[in-house]
């Protein structure tokens, strides 16, 4: 077995102590692999609202946010997602390999409702293919989420 790569993302999480498993190269596109639960699998989204704010968006991989729900927890008459050119500089992170947790700065950050109620979900660990699975409330706590309806 080889050494496990340690994120940012994983780092915040031990510092935290909080219980996670890493999962490495999880190909997204193989819906068929065992080790996913796809229903787990969740995308982290990056928006800017009319104020200028960013806002992160923590919703199952297979659904679509829905702006004006996403706007609306956020207090914003209006967002739009981020550019993926300003990912890196805001974020930290590239597209595909965003995690929620350990952006250069906490912004807002909001979890699906339906999510917030699962055994575990599966966010990236700030690595392209690199994952993480952990209990959404241990996910709330370290990055300070909302859970809300956000998604169509």
């Amino acid at each position: 077995m080889g050494k496990t790569i340690k994120t940012n993302a994983l780092r915040i999480l031990d510092k935290n102590k909080i219980s996670y498993e890493a999962k490495d190269s999880i190909d997204l596109s193989d819906s068929n692999n065992p080790d996913v639960d796809a229903s787990l699998i969740h995308k982290t989204l990056v928006a800017r609202g009319v104020s200028n704010e960013l806002y992160v968006f923590i919703i199952p991989l297979n659904n679509e946010l829905d702006l004006k729900k996403a706007a609306s927890a956020a207090q914003e008459k209006k967002i739009l997602m981020l550019p993926e050119k300003e990912l890196l500089p805001n974020t930290g992170y590239i597209k595909g390999g965003c995690s929620p947790i350990g952006m250069k700065k906490l912004y807002k950050t909001f979890l699906e409702l339906s999510s917030s109620k699962m055994e575990q979900v599966i966010v990236s660990g700030g690595k392209v293919k690199f994952r993480v699975k952990l209990k959404p409330g241990d996910l709330m706590q370290v990055v300070n989420a909302e859970a809300v309806d956000l998604i169509k």
